[in-house]
Formats: C-alpha cells, structure tokens, sequence
C-alpha cells in the first residue's frame, strides 16, 4: 500500500501560516511527543524516581530505539544504539576503524563534509601522533583519491550544504578494494532518503536524530557498526555503560557485548523518550515512497524556482542519484534573501558563504508548500524586498 503522507502531515503540529522548509535542519515537532514527555517526567520519574531504570525501561532505550531507526537506515536489528551527540559518535567509528587497520595513517575525507566531522578528526590525530592525518579532496574527487595510503574512508553521505549525495555502495566498495574502512555520516539521510548502510557494506555509520526523524533541539546521536565488526571494534571511548557488566562497578574495562560497547555515558531519557515518540509518525511509512516523493517535491521546486527566480544558482545536483532531500541555490545575499523569506513565513536556512537551503520533507511537506514558497521567494527577488538593513543582521544561528 502507498504511504499517505496526508496522514502523516496530521501527526505534527505545525505553525499555523508558516512554510516549514527547515526539517534538514530541525525537524518540527510531533503532536504526539509532548504528552509522552509529560507522562514520563511526571507519571515516571515524578512517581518511580530512581526505580524507573528498571520499572520502566529507561536503561534499554538506547538499544530499543536503535532498532527502531536502525529500519530507516537499512540496518541489521541489534546493531544500532542511541545516545551522546553526533560529533562523539563520529569520534568512536573514527578512532575504532584506525586501530582495525593499524599499517595506515591517512583519514579520507571531502571538503563538503561536515566541518564538526573534519574537526573531531583532526583531533583524533593529534591525539593519536604527527604520522596520522586528514587528507580532504573536493567531492568529486574523492573515488579517484581512494589509494592503498587510505586507513579510513569518512563521508557524509548527503553535503549539508549543496545536498549532493555519495554513492555509498561504490565508494564503500571501492575504499574495500584498497584495504580501508567506510565510516558513513547520515545526519542529512537518515529519514530523508532510501539509506542501505548493510546493502552498502558500510563499516561504521553515524547521525543525528534531531532532522529528519524529529527528536527535537539536541535530540541523542546514534552509531551502526557492521556485524562483521561489532565484536572487534574496540570502544576509544570507554564509558561505564559500554562495559560488559556496568553494576559489578569493576575498576578494568571490559567491553560489552556487540553494539553495547559503543554505549558511552548515562542515557538522556527525555531526549530518548521524545524520539522514540516521534519515530511513531514512521509506523506504515514505506521508504520508497518516502523517496519518491521527496524528489518529486524537489525536482517542482528546482523547477519552478530557476524558472522564477533567474538570479539564484542551483547548488544541487539535478540527477535523482546525487541528490539528497534538499535543495540549494546560490547568491552574493543570500543572508538577507532568507532573513526576507522568514519574515514571511517561509522558514529555510542559511549556510556561508552565500547558500539558501531549503528542506523537503515528505511527511509534512506537500505541492502546496512548494508552490506558495516559490511564489513568495520570486516576490522577494524581484522587489528586491531582502535589501533592507534588518535583513542583513547576522543572527548567531544562520
């Protein structure tokens, strides 16, 4: 059966007149969270106190709603766990793939990737000696750049800002071919496209709750690692609750068992609760179709926007294949082009030097959207109504 995203546009509670292009960002808020999130601080930890780690299963969250997305990114069932932020996730894969292949020194990566990924490697090689370091190449660059120097291959899959998407079975494959590992970054993919990370032999995989699958500002991180790893890979970050038997309180690490070891510090169970309550919107969701609207959406907007709009650049790629779940142009303002589009309710984002970003969210996201958004941002551009002083403050978030 087809996915009804009418449905599942009902499940959230949107602002009432705003154009919500911003889930690649933040994802807006499910109706049926807040109550949950009630129910737990008040009927959980209000009545239970410490006793809800056992009578209501806060200690299991990381894993139970590991499962739950581990669906939406292609996973094994028992490989994904929930908990820190995405730049700590992405430190353990990082640090865990370099001791597996101890003879190489050289972390492969793009310069689209994610600045926080590039800097949390930089300083695992500091960390780890002057012999290692981050080679980055443009990202077209990066299959030819794939050589038998490489230790470990680390992308995002989807750049946060052109929206341009990694091929990761090819570039997985081919980082194999020459002796390396894959670490896959997916806070622009998870809940956003078609994510194969076992079809795609990923080694390692990492993201962000918060976008796509809607857990809210500083919702937890999660990581994946492959079954064929999981009982090798040694935890960097060896926290209490990655040990094999936390209560027996002993002084040596041991790690866990399986995904378990990459369990770091106590979980966040608000944050969790919330997530694990979002990701019912995905209950009867199929990913395929999830996909193919996401690009039908995207190829509308593209468009009618460079049909409107002839001063803005597309930044994003126009082949199905190389392209996420957003859509970038380009402009010397465009700062003050989406402070202008905010102002009248079309909610994007803004990403240096000069990109404005827009999100396509199929659960939420219908034609209508894409048309009044249009409608409006070619009013701005042709009134030149962003050239006002107002509109070109910078904020600190863009």
């Amino acid at each position: 059966m087809t996915t009804d995203f009418t449905k599942t546009r009902a499940l959230f509670d949107l602002p009432e007149g705003m154009i919500y292009l911003d889930g690649n960002s933040l994802g807006p808020l499910p109706r049926n969270v807040a109550d949950r999130v009630a129910q737990t601080i008040t009927g959980e930890w209000g009545q239970m106190v410490i006793t809800g780690w056992n009578r209501a299963g806060w200690m299991d969250l990381p894993a139970r709603v590991g499962d739950r997305i581990a669906r939406l990114i292609g996973a094994e069932a028992g490989h994904v766990v929930m908990g820190d932020t995405l730049s700590i996730k992405v430190y353990q894969a990082l640090a865990s793939a370099l001791e597996m292949n101890p003879d190489r020194r050289v972390i492969l990566s793009d310069t689209g990737n994610f600045p926080s990924d590039l800097y949390m490697a930089e300083g695992l090689c500091k960390t780890l000696g002057p012999e290692y370091r981050l080679v980055t190449v443009a990202p077209q660059e990066v299959e030819a750049a794939i050589d038998d120097s490489v230790a470990v291959l680390m992308l995002t899959e989807v750049d946060y800002r052109t929206g341009r998407r990694h091929d990761m079975p090819a570039l997985t494959a081919k980082a194999h071919a020459m002796g390396a590992l894959a670490v896959w970054d997916l806070a622009h993919s998870a809940g956003a496209t078609d994510v194969k990370v076992a079809e795609g032999r990923a080694d390692f995989a990492v993201g962000c709750s918060y976008k796509y699958l809607n857990s809210g500002p500083g919702g937890p991180a999660f990581i994946y690692v492959a079954p064929r790893h999981v009982d090798v890979a040694r935890p960097a970050l060896s926290g209490w609750l990655g040990h094999e038997a936390p209560f027996a309180f002993d002084l040596d690490y041991r790690p866990g068992r399986g995904i378990d070891r990459m369990r770091v510090g106590t979980p966040p169970v608000l944050q969790l609760v919330a997530l694990d309550a979002a990701l019912d919107v995905w209950d009867g969701v199929r990913i395929a179709d999830l996909r193919a609207r996401s690009l039908e959406l995207t190829d509308a907007f593209i468009k009618s926007v460079e049909a409107a709009c002839p001063d803005l650049t597309l930044a994003t790629p126009r082949e199905h294949a190389m392209r996420g779940s957003q859509v970038s142009f380009r402009h010397p303002e465009g700062y003050a082009i989406m402070q202008a589009l905010i102002a009248r309710g079309v909610i994007g984002d803004f990403r240096a030097p000069d990109i404005i970003r827009f999100g396509f969210t199929p659960l939420f996201v219908g034609m209508d959207e894409v048309e009044q958004a249009v409608t409006i941002l070619a009013e701005i551009m042709e009134t030149r109504a962003w050239d006002r002083p107002e509109f070109k403050t910078r904020a600190k978030v863009t």
